[in-house]
């Protein structure tokens, strides 16, 4: 029988393989928005993977919140209260989600996100995009492995469940 550390293990490796694919066409579409920087779709398409990225994530934070935490923050600042929750270990529920130090580059892709969302896209600043983009890998690397880290630690629940 599935329970729900096993259902959200599944989820977290199957949202990597997406978010692995989002990254990769962020990386492709800035590679042709270096080459032809007259040609703003490349920018825009970087703007939107960037976007799909850090939106991925928060959907991850908030089932585990929802789920495992069993509280997702609320009010206006929800978005920005959910980071710092996976970056703490919650005694007796589960360890820290993410390393506190992904906590500040995470945040930045979330700003950029509610940028997307709200403004139009000729307004999006290049340097701005490049700033990102340089740190999306390094920042990819430490997310994925603790996210896979989280997912080992919710299977080895689910087992603990099904032994008792």
């Amino acid at each position: 029988m599935s329970t729900v550390y096993q259902i959200l293990a599944e989820r977290i490796r199957a949202e990597l393989t997406e978010l692995d694919q989002i990254i990769a066409r962020a990386q492709k579409a800035w590679e042709q928005a270096r080459v032809k920087p007259e040609e703003f779709a490349y920018l825009d398409s970087v703007a939107l993977n960037l976007h799909a990225f850090y939106s991925g994530v928060e959907r991850l934070f908030e089932l585990i919140a929802r789920h495992i935490d069993e509280h997702v923050p609320s009010g206006a600042t929800w978005h920005r209260d959910l980071l710092p929750q996976m970056a703490t270990e919650m005694p007796e529920r589960r360890p820290a989600v993410i390393h506190p130090q992904l906590v500040e580059d995470l945040d930045l892709f979330r700003r950029f996100r509610h940028l997307v969302r709200n403004v139009y896209t000729f307004n999006l600043r290049p340097e701005r995009v490049a700033f990102l983009m340089e740190r999306l890998i390094p920042l990819w690397k430490s997310l994925r492995s603790d996210l896979l880290l989280f997912s080992e630690f919710l299977e080895a629940l689910h087992k603990g469940l099904e032994t008792s």
